[in-house]
C-alpha cells in the first residue's frame, strides 16, 4: 500500500463522517414532520489490501482500507405498520359509526323538554284536561295547539334524518373520490421509487410519504400492503414497491394497486337500488367485487345510510331502521286516535287519514283548523269528555300494531335503542383508539426522532470527523517527509 493511500483513507473517512452528519442534521430538521422516519447511515470497512488475485503480493493477513457508507436505512417495522393499519380500519369504522349515532341521538333530544316524548306527554296532558273540562273551548284549542305540535315534532324528526342521509351519501361519495386520489398517489410514488431502486438508491423520503398515504388510506378501507423487491440490484437494500390489496369481511382481498406491473383498480360510486321507497346502498364496487364489507370509514357511512345484502330486500341501517320505527309510531297514533275520534263522529278524523306507514312521520297533519270543531265526549249533549280521555288512553294502553307495547313503552324503547348502540359505539370507540395508540406508541419508539440521540450521534460523528483530519495531517506531514526531505544527507 503507496503512502498516498493514507490519504485516501482519511479522505474517506471525512466523507463518510459529513454524511453521517449530514443525515443526523436530516433527522433533526424533521424530527417534528408528521410521518418522518428517522434514518441511519450504515458504515462498513471496505475491502483489504490486497485483493485476492494471481499477481497478489504474498503477505500475512491483509491491511484495512478504510470505511464507506453502505446504505442510508430507515428505522422502520413493518409489522408493526401492519398492525397499526388493521387498528386504523376499526377507528375508522367506530369514529364515524359514533357520529352519525350521536347526531341521531343529538336529534332525538331526550331526554328534553322539546323532544318527541315531551310533544306526546303535552299532547297527552291536553286531552286529559279537555277530558276533565270538556265545556273549556281553552282546554279545547290547547288539544289542537299540542296536536299541531305533535305532528310538528315528527315531521321536523323525519325531514332532519333524511337529510342527515343525504348528507351521508355525499360524505361516502368524497370519501370515495378522496381514496381515489390516494390510489393514483400510490401508483405514482411506486413508479418513483422503481426507477431510483433500480440503481441502487434507496428512496427513504418517498418510502415516507407512500407509508403516510397508506395510513390514510387504512382508515377508509382495511388494506394489506406487500413488497416487491426483486428490481433492485443484488447486494442492495430498499422497500421495494408496494402492491395494495382491499381485505374483504370474509377474509378476501381485492387489489388495488399492483407495484409490480403499475396497474391500478378504482372504488367506484355507489350503486343505490329502492326498496319500499327507501333508496339504499346495494353494492360498492372495485373492479366488479362488492367492497362495503371492508372495515372503516366507508363501511360506517354505508351502516348509517342504509344497505341491503346480496339478494336481501330487508333494509338495514342506522337511519333507515330509525325512520322506519318513527313512521310506525306516527302511523299507529294517527290511525288509533283516528279510530276512537270517529266514536264521536263518524265522518271526522283529528289527523289526516294514512294509507300506509311508509313516510308516516313526515305526513302527520292534524285534520282540523277551528278549535271548535274538535270533539271531546262521544255524546256532545252528555258533555262528560269520554272521547277525550279515551283519546288519551291510546298513548298507554298496549297496541296491536306496536306488538302489544304501547305507544309510550314504544317510544321508550326507541329511545332506548338509540342509547344503547351510541353507548356501544363510544365503547368500541374508546377499545380500538386505545389499541391503535399503543401500536403508534411502538412505531414511535423504533421510527421517531429522539433529539437526545441525535445530538449525541451528532458529538460522535464530529468527534470521528476531527480524527480523520488529524489522521490526513499526519499522511501528509509524512508524504513532505518523502518527498522534501529524504535524499538530501550530504548535500
Amino acid at each position: 500500500m503507496s503512502t498516498f493511500r493514507g490519504l485516501e483513507m482519511s479522505r474517506q473517512a471525512l466523507s463518510t463522517q459529513q454524511s453521517a452528519l449530514y443525515t443526523t442534521g436530516h433527522n433533526i430538521s424533521n424530527a417534528n414532520t408528521p410521518g418522518y422516519t428517522r434514518q441511519r447511515v450504515n458504515m462498513q470497512a471496505m475491502n483489504g489490501y490486497p485483493t485476492p488475485g494471481m499477481n497478489s503480493p504474498h503477505m500475512p493477513g491483509q491491511l484495512g482500507t478504510g470505511v464507506e457508507v453502505g446504505s442510508v436505512q430507515r428505522i422502520r417495522n413493518q409489522f408493526l405498520d401492519t398492525q397499526f393499519r388493521a387498528e386504523n380500519a376499526s377507528v375508522g369504522y367506530w369514529s364515524e359509526r359514533t357520529a352519525a349515532l350521536s347526531r341521531m341521538e343529538n336529534l332525538l333530544n331526550e331526554p328534553s323538554d322539546s323532544g318527541i316524548e315531551a310533544a306526546m306527554s303535552d299532547f297527552w296532558s291536553a286531552l286529559q284536561e279537555a277530558g276533565a273540562n270538556p265545556t273549556n273551548n281553552g282546554a279545547r284549542a290547547v288539544v289542537l295547539k299540542r296536536g299541531e305540535s305533535l305532528a310538528d315534532t315528527f315531521n321536523h324528526l323525519s325531514k332532519s334524518m333524511n337529510t342527515i342521509r343525504k348528507d351521508l351519501q355525499t360524505e361516502t361519495e368524497n370519501t370515495i373520490d378522496k381514496a381515489n386520489a390516494m390510489i393514483d398517489q400510490l401508483d405514482s410514488l411506486n413508479s418513483q421509487i422503481k426507477k431510483l431502486e433500480i440503481h441502487g438508491y434507496n428512496a427513504n423520503d418517498l418510502y415516507d410519504k407512500r407509508d403516510n398515504i397508506l395510513d390514510e388510506l387504512s382508515e377508509i378501507v382495511n388494506i394489506e400492503v406487500k413488497y416487491d423487491s426483486s428490481h433492485i440490484p443484488s447486494g442492495k437494500q430498499g422497500d421495494g414497491v408496494a402492491t395494495v390489496n382491499i381485505i374483504l369481511g370474509n377474509g378476501n382481498s381485492v387489489e388495488l394497486v399492483n407495484g409490480t406491473d403499475g396497474t391500478t383498480k378504482k372504488i367506484d360510486k355507489p350503486v343505490y337500488t329502492e326498496i319500499d321507497g327507501v333508496e339504499v346502498i346495494e353494492s360498492i364496487n372495485v373492479g366488479g367485487i362488492d367492497i362495503k364489507t371492508s372495515k372503516g370509514i366507508i363501511q360506517s357511512h354505508v351502516h348509517a345510510f342504509g344497505y341491503v345484502e346480496g339478494d336481501d330486500t330487508e333494509v338495514k341501517g342506522d337511519y333507515p331502521e330509525m325512520l322506519g320505527k318513527l313512521d310506525e309510531l306516527a302511523y299507529t297514533i294517527v290511525n288509533s286516535l283516528n279510530e276512537v275520534y270517529k266514536e264521536g263522529n263518524p265522518d271526522a278524523s283529528f289527523f289526516e287519514e294514512l294509507s300506509d306507514s311508509k313516510g308516516a312521520a313526515g305526513k302527520m297533519t292534524v285534520a282540523l283548523e277551528d278549535y271548535k270543531d274538535i270533539i271531546v265526549s262521544t255524546d256532545e249533549n252528555a258533555k262528560n269528555g269520554d272521547l277525550a280521555k279515551k283519546m288519551a288512553d291510546i298513548f298507554t294502553s298496549p297496541n296491536e300494531g306496536l306488538g302489544g307495547v304501547s305507544v309510550n313503552g314504544y317510544l321508550e324503547s326507541i329511545i332506548g335503542d338509540v342509547g344503547v348502540d351510541t353507548s356501544h359505539a363510544i365503547t368500541m370507540l374508546d377499545s380500538t383508539a386505545t389499541l391503535q395508540h399503543q401500536v403508534s406508541n411502538q412505531r414511535q419508539s423504533i421510527s421517531a426522532v429522539s433529539l437526545d440521540e441525535e445530538m449525541t450521534n451528532m458529538i460522535k460523528f464530529q468527534h470521528a470527523y476531527n480524527a480523520a483530519a488529524r489522521g490526513m495531517t499526519a499522511m501528509d506531514e509524512l508524504i513532505d517527509t518523502v518527498i522534501n526531505r529524504m535524499g538530501l544527507v550530504g548535500r
